[in-house]
């Protein structure tokens, strides 16, 4: 039998950090959702997205925004608590950033593309110990990046990912492969001919980002170094 190994108490404090950024970034998407509903019914109608917090903000702060006066003061109760759920999430990500660079083992993936800092902590502190994966598939068979099994009679048949595992760490390997997608001009390895050049031109986008992702998360519990071979080889 196959038994969960123990994290010790000072691996459940250094985690606790990304589950207490999970749930300020949760309230502020409810602030920033709430402020652009009761600002659409009086006609001020933005895009959705934290990026257009700002603009929301400006539109209550605005002296000749053309809001009611009692609105303002119920809406600005919304932006001081947007304001102070900023300043903390920019103090963990402060404290994030500061434990990658202290810390050996969130150094080291920070090489492969995709991989920052936030990652980097996360996958030190909440992945399960390296030891405990015997091949590369293990780990990403482990975050729930590998598609189901439905084979029978010697006929393969693959379903949708497990989505078993670590969820926090799986949605932020995914995020990381986007953002290598996104900036495909600038990678060797997403160049025509290669194993994700391919996946580029005939697998649909949101496959092509968990396959990725499945490739950043084999070669992590073994070896830095062999990124740039697994997206060569497609093993």
């Amino acid at each position: 039998m196959r038994f969960v190994p123990m994290k010790s108490e000072e691996t459940q404090g250094a985690a606790m950090v990304f589950r207490i950024r999970e749930l300020l970034i949760r309230q502020r998407t409810q602030a920033i959702n709430a402020l652009r509903g009761h600002l659409g019914e009086f006609g001020q109608i933005l895009p959705q997205g934290a990026a257009n917090a700002a603009r929301l903000i400006a539109i209550v702060e605005e002296s000749d925004s053309g809001l009611p006066a009692d609105a303002i003061a119920s809406l600005k109760v919304l932006v001081a608590a947007l304001s102070h759920l900023e300043t903390e999430i920019g103090k963990l990500d402060a404290e994030i950033a500061q434990r990658a660079k202290d810390n050996e083992v969130a150094r080291r993936p920070m090489t492969v593309p995709g991989i920052g800092p936030l990652i980097a902590t996360a996958i030190a502190v909440l992945a399960p110990p390296p030891e405990t994966s015997s091949k590369a598939g293990d780990f990403a068979a482990c975050l729930g990046l590998v598609p189901r099994q439905h084979s029978t009679g010697g006929k393969q048949r693959l379903g949708a990912t497990t989505k078993m595992g670590e969820r926090s760490l799986r949605r932020r390997l995914i995020v990381g492969a986007n953002s290598v997608i996104i900036k495909r001009h600038v990678h060797a390895a997403v160049r025509p001919g290669t194993w994700l050049g391919g996946m580029l031109t005939r697998k649909p986008p949101t496959l092509e980002r968990v396959a990725l992702a499945n490739k950043m998360a084999r070669p992590l519990p073994l070896s830095w170094n062999q990124w740039r071979s697994w997206l060569r080889s497609g093993s």
